[in-house]
């Protein structure tokens, strides 16, 4: 399950997001980046990872092309900022975007 809330604000948007970016919830997400993005300008929306529990290959498709589109993904928890460094180093390498924020940088070994 993925639970997605958008909090719009004047100085921009943050989706935060809950539980598992895998299955069907990789296209709920989608359908809701779509109509977000739509409607906003996408660098001023903030993506906050900090809930995520697991994202699989598809998720992580997604929040790629979410960040390339100008999107700014958040999160704080050790598994989730590899996946979100990944996607920083895939968009250096490409000659992309390389804005991927990391809220906290200790993690425990």
């Amino acid at each position: 399950m993925l639970r997605i809330t958008t909090s719009i604000r004047p100085d921009g948007t943050t989706v935060a997001l809950e539980g598992r970016l895998a299955g069907p919830w990789v296209d709920e997400l989608r359908a809701s980046w779509r109509s977000l993005a739509t409607t906003r300008d996408a660098r001023s929306i903030r993506v906050d990872l900090d809930a995520v529990t697991f994202i699989d290959t598809a998720g992580k498709a997604l929040l790629w092309a979410m960040h390339q589109q100008g999107a700014a993904l958040t999160a704080t928890g050790c598994m989730t900022r590899a996946i979100l460094d990944e996607i920083r180093k895939n968009a250096h390498e490409r000659g992309g975007r390389t804005t991927v924020g990391n809220g906290d940088d200790r993690c425990s070994t």
